[in-house]
């Protein structure tokens, strides 16, 4: 994706807590199922999102800063999987990270960073070079991505004060690649 500016440069500012904290995002929403990731069939929109959030670490099996503590790592830039779903609690039309209801036991990824929400922590380092932001992602039956379609995103997302008020909203979009999440990009293989 391009950005305007250089990628990866600006990144939210530390809040010093985690309900109310900020996260910044490149986000490609995609036809694929999230069931071809480790979530539920037909679970919402699946979503690669490169974030940043310098108030939790949300990777517990990975270290991004390569300096032994697998817990302070947030705020450095890192890729998910995410489930997307309208809630209308994160504005009129809005979107969040889709909740998983206490006492639900879904069908979730196994680097899945066992949070409430339907996320998916694999390790893989996003790369930034100039206004690019790009991100490698391997898939062990190509099928589904090739007739794959996305979109790309800047965004804003808000942790909520309470795990279903919803937990995670996009609070702010600040540009759509295709102008209408129209879904026309294609993917490279």
């Amino acid at each position: 994706m391009a950005v305007s500016g250089r990628a990866g440069v600006t990144r939210p500012t530390s809040t010093g807590r985690f309900e109310g904290s900020k996260v910044f995002s490149y986000v490609w929403p995609t036809s694929i199922d999230a069931y071809e990731v480790g979530f539920e069939r037909g679970a919402g929109i699946l979503a690669l999102a490169v974030t940043s959030h310098p108030d939790f670490d949300d990777t517990p099996l990975f270290d991004e800063t390569r300096d032994g503590n697998r817990a302070n790592d947030g705020g450095e830039w890192h890729m998910h999987w995410v489930v997307l779903g309208p809630d209308e609690a994160c504005g009129p039309g809005g979107l969040k990270v889709k909740d998983i209801p206490e006492g639900a036991r879904p069908r979730l990824p196994r680097t899945w960073p066992g949070v409430p929400i339907l996320i998916d922590s694999p390790g893989w380092q996003p790369q930034f070079t100039g206004d690019t932001v790009e991100v490698r992602v391997p898939f062990d039956d190509i099928t589904p991505v090739k007739s794959a379609t996305f979109d790309g995103v800047t965004a804003g997302l808000r942790v909520n004060a309470s795990a279903h008020a919803p937990l995670l909203c996009v609070a702010d979009v600040f540009k759509i690649a295709s102008g209408n999440l129209s879904l026309p990009g294609k993917v490279d293989q």
